[in-house]
């Protein structure tokens, strides 16, 4: 039986020792579209996104309710394998990521590493594969034992996608990957964005409401841990139907 979504949460609560950072969450994440998540500072749209491929297991004191199901299945159920979850539920961070001692080749194939796979055909044909994805490959083919920290910020961007995508990820999760970088970069990774949602499902967390309305076909807005609103991005943007949605995104707080 074929799921209505890639994933959903159900009732979904993150605490912070006894302090809630985000609150009964339900939100569906549509198959290859781009959801983007929206809201002030402080308003739980991080601690959201990282609940959603277990990554707060990292975090001592941290304490996950509720359901995130993936193609139907909850990833917080007994005997789920977390590392399984984060192959199949990627991420890309704020800041670009690449490991300083690795080239740029190694880089992209290092989550492949991990799980095992030595064949230099294998690797090789990934991280081609990843790169091209990532709109990364004419710019780095020539120089693929370089040094991954001589390339530019954007292009550490690219590559951190690059290293992401190179397991086959089902779900792309992004924080804010374009804050850090600048306009021409942005440009760059919001273009790849449109590309990479005919492969993978994508959920972005971005300060930018102008990043949201251009790159999104779903966005929810957070306030104070809980999601006040979910739409398609056009109906949020021109039709909210709360009024702090539009004291939002209107700029009259925030």
């Amino acid at each position: 039986m074929s799921q209505p979504y890639r994933m959903e949460t159900q009732n979904l609560s993150v605490y912070y020792g006894k302090h809630p950072g985000v609150r009964g969450v339900s939100l569906p994440v549509h198959d290859r579209r781009v959801t983007a998540l929206i809201g002030p500072s402080g308003c739980g749209k991080t601690t959201f996104l990282r609940a959603l491929n277990r990554m707060h297991d990292l975090t001592p004191g941290v304490r996950v309710e509720g359901r995130v199901l993936l193609d139907g299945e909850d990833v917080y159920a007994p005997g789920v394998d977390p590392v399984v979850v984060r192959r199949r539920v990627g991420m890309v961070f704020q800041r670009p990521t690449p490991f300083p001692t690795m080239s740029i080749f190694e880089n992209v194939v290092a989550g492949l590493r991990l799980v095992g796979v030595r064949d230099r055909r294998v690797l090789g044909q990934a991280a081609e594969r990843a790169l091209r994805m990532a709109a990364l490959w004419d710019e780095v083919k020539d120089r693929l034992h370089a040094p991954a920290v001589d390339l530019s910020g954007g292009q550490q961007q690219r590559l951190s996608i690059a290293r992401a995508l190179a397991v086959e990820p089902e779900v792309l999760l992004m924080d804010e990957p374009t804050s850090a970088l600048d306009p021409i970069s942005t440009q760059a990774i919001e273009d790849l964005l449109t590309e990479l949602k005919n492969s993978v499902t994508i959920v972005i967390v971005t300060h930018n409401m102008q990043q949201a309305a251009r790159v999104s076909d779903y966005t929810a807005f957070f306030l104070d841990g809980e999601m006040v609103e979910f739409d398609a991005t056009d109906r949020l943007f021109t039709n909210p139907a709360d009024p702090r949605t539009e004291a939002y995104i209107t700029g009259r707080f925030g």
